[in-house]
Parts: C-alpha cells; structure tokens; sequence
C-alpha cells in the first residue's frame, strides 16, 4: 500500500488505443518525471484528459498519450491515480510502462488495483468479485448480476442480516452481564423467532447458489447418443456455424468439442461427445471413455437418436441419475423406426432445421430459465459466498437450538459470533489476508 504500482490495462495485443494506469502515493510526481517539457501533472485538471508526451531518459519521445488525474480518495483505488492512453502498440505500451518501471514504480500484481479499492474502503468484497464476474459474463443476465452485485445489493443485503445478528447477540450478552434479569419465556420465544427470521434471510441467499454456478460457469450440457445419429450436426445447428466436423463415417468425432450457446440470457455450455459404440480402435476407445466422463458431471444430457433407426443402446436410468435429461429424436423427415413412436422424445431434423425451436424451448423448459425463476434476482451468490452462509445457518441453528434447551446464555453468545463471523466474510468485513489473497489472484493484471 506505500507503493506506486502500474500496469497495462487493456488486453494483450495490438488495438487503437491502450491504457496503463499508476496508482499510489507518488503517481503524480512519477508521472511527472516522464512528460514532455517538464509538466507536471498535479496541475492537471482532475478527471480531464490532456493531451501531453511520454518521453525516454533522453528526453526522446516514447508516445503521444491523453493523461487523466484522479485525486485519491476520488478515485477507483482511492489513491492517486493516473491513466495514460496510448497508441496501442505491443512495443509503445511496453516501452511506456517500462519507463515507468525505470523511474521506482513497481509492477502491479493481479487484481491489486481493485485489492487496493478494497482496502481503502472504495468497495467491498462482493463488489471485488463482481469486477470479475462483470468482465468473464457471457450473457446479458449474466451481467445483470454482475451489475447488481457491483452495486452493493449482495454486500447490503449480508450486512443487513449481520446488524440483525448483532442486535440478538447485544440482547443476549445484556443477559450475561446483568444476570439478575432473568429471560423470561416471552422473551426467549421472541429471540427464537430472531434467529429464525436471520436464517431464511440466509436461506433466500442461498437458493442463488445453483443460479450463480450457471451464470459464471454455464449449464453443462452434453450431446450423447450412438455414431451417427447426428450429434455434430445437432452442435452446429444450436451454434448457428459449423463448429464441428460432421461425415458419415462412424467414429469421426473422437474427442469432446465444446461451445457456449446464449440461451434465453442463460450460457449453455455444449459438449460433443463421441459415440457410444464397442470399437478397437484405441484413440476412439479414449473418446468413448471421455464421453462417459462428460456424462458424469453434467447438468443436462440432451440424448441424440436415429429415429429412423432401431434402438441400438439407450442411457439408463441410473446413467441419467438426478441429472435434467431430453430425448432428442433427429431425422424426422425419414419414416419413424416403431422403436421411437410414443417415446416422447423432441422430434428434429438437422438436415432441414425442423424442430430446434421446440428443442430449445424444451431445454429452457426443463432448465426452468422463465422470467419467473430468473428475472427477479438481484443477487446470486458464488462458491465461497455459499460456504459462509452455510457456516452461519449452521451456527444460527445451533443458537436456537441451545436457547430452545434452555442451556446457559453464553453457548448462544458462541454461536451467535460465530454465525455473525461467517457472515462478515461474505463482505470482508472480517480481516483475513490468506482469504483476500485467494480472491485477488484470480484477477487479471491491470484490474
């Protein structure tokens, strides 16, 4: 934090124009060293780009850049900060941060500029997060989301259950403190009813979980069926281009191919798998064995059959297990095999395209990606988000439970912080520098 650190913000390679920010406690005055004419860059108006010069130890001209000045605290990182645009040139931006890197100013690591924000009090941890999140989205509602945690929503809405806690635990300690005043059983039914009240709070955030894993990672949907039945020509036809290799030949596809389709603003992460058949051939034995693995962890398993054919090999219900699972019956413009008729199957053709529409509206069916289900959240909640709110219903139970047991106030008080603790990490409210260490790496340099 008493360093001035910077890096290339924009992504690797050749562009119009390129930016590096510097932030830190002497960005101004290092900045400075480097202009052209010796400006200084203090006198700056703050927040307006003005058009100088970045020159070498010679006084040579290195670029031709728009500096921009923020006044820390009235900045991203709170700091002072200073973003040059540049030509964006893979060696005039290399050269211009070089520069900067000559003159003491160290190279920022990943995700240390919003880390910065963090510390300094410009965010909180949800919206760290949701810078992340908002740059890796796929979808419109996937950066919706992000939006609304950038916001604040998620960290106010964990805030506000810990005040909640806060208020119960102050109750409760008042109790030990002053032991003369008994808790009589109105009392003790009114804080059960508290605590209860905290955990559905909890339990609302939660039930984002599924929604936050689909929206960052995708639905993983994989295409399976027998060789030939059309599983190559089912990808392309979903993606709109051809992605795959489709052949007559049996066994051409060998290894997985994965895409991701928008879906209703759901991303929807296709995986072509080879088919399912016995063969010698070893190199198709290892996409056999790599369809299986797909099948394993997938979200959903769109079956692709040959209904134009007789029934050769079919997934088992224990194949399938809890997973979401659509029979898919391509080349309907061919007489139907007897074997498919009253499957309830989605009937397709990929050669002429009949039938994707009442696919993909059988996919968001069973997806249940209706505004409904998806419209109205304002939040949803990733992996680590999900283990703090799990540690803090389980400490809340717990709590009640004692209270309900009538045991001494002080195992309540216990689990109370500990519910109040598990919380507060949600939002960083708590300091721990393994965890902020954990997030931020994740983080693209520059950001």
């Amino acid at each position: 934090m008493e360093s001035t650190i910077a890096a290339i913000a924009t992504a690797p390679g050749m562009g119009a124009v390129g930016l590096i920010r510097i932030s830190g406690p002497d960005a101004f005055p290092l900045v400075s060293q480097c202009l052209a004419a010796s400006r200084d860059c203090r006198q700056f108006t703050e927040r307006q780009a003005i058009l100088t010069k970045i020159t070498d130890c010679s006084g040579d001209t290195i670029d031709e850049v728009l500096a921009t000045c923020f006044h820390g605290p009235r900045s991203f990182t709170g700091e002072d900060t200073v973003e040059l645009a540049c030509h964006g040139g893979v060696l005039v931006m290399r050269r211009v941060l070089q520069r900067l890197l000559d003159l003491g100013v160290f190279p920022a690591g990943a995700g240390e500029f919003s880390q910065r924000a963090f510390l300094n009090g410009k965010i909180d941890l949800t919206q760290a997060e949701a810078v992340m999140d908002l740059i890796s989205a796929q979808t419109d509602l996937a950066m919706r989301a992000a939006h609304e945690q950038l916001q604040g929503k998620l960290g106010d809405r964990s805030e506000l259950i810990r005040q909640e806690m806060l208020a119960i635990a102050a109750h409760v300690e008042a109790y030990i403190d002053f032991p003369e005043e008994d808790i009589d059983t109105d009392t003790g039914a009114a804080l059960a009813e508290r605590i209860q009240s905290c955990s559905q709070s909890i339990g609302q955030l939660l039930k984002t979980a599924e929604q936050g894993r689909i929206l960052r990672e995708g639905v993983r949907t994989v295409i399976f069926g027998a060789p030939n039945a059309g599983k190559s020509s089912l990808l392309n036809k979903l993606l709109g281009y051809e992605r795959a290799i489709v052949s007559d030949v049996e066994g051409t596809t060998r290894d997985t191919v994965e895409e991701v389709l928008n879906l209703e603003g759901i991303p929807v992460r296709l995986i072509d798998t080879a088919g399912m058949r016995e063969t010698e051939d070893i190199i198709e034995q290892q996409g056999v064995a790599r369809t299986r693995s797909q099948i394993e962890t997938a979200d959903l398993i769109l079956e692709v059959v040959d209904g134009s054919q007789a029934c050769s090999y079919r997934l088992t219900e224990k194949e399938v297990d809890a997973r979401h699972h659509i029979l898919v019956i391509n080349k309907n413009d061919l007489d139907l095999h007897r074997d498919w008729q009253g499957s309830g199957g989605v009937m397709i053709s990929c050669s002429n395209g009949d039938g994707l529409d009442d696919l993909v509206a059988k996919i968001a069916e069973v997806l249940s990606m209706g505004t409904a289900e998806w419209g109205g959240h304002a939040v949803a909640i990733n992996a680590r988000h999900q283990s703090c709110l799990k540690r803090a219903e389980s400490s809340l139970m717990a709590a009640k439970s004692t209270l309900e047991s009538g045991q001494g106030a002080e195992f309540i008080s216990v689990d109370l912080r500990e519910a109040m603790e598990a919380i507060g990490e949600i939002a960083g409210r708590i300091d721990t520098e393994e965890l902020l260490g954990e997030i931020f790496s994740s983080f693209c340099i520059g950001k």
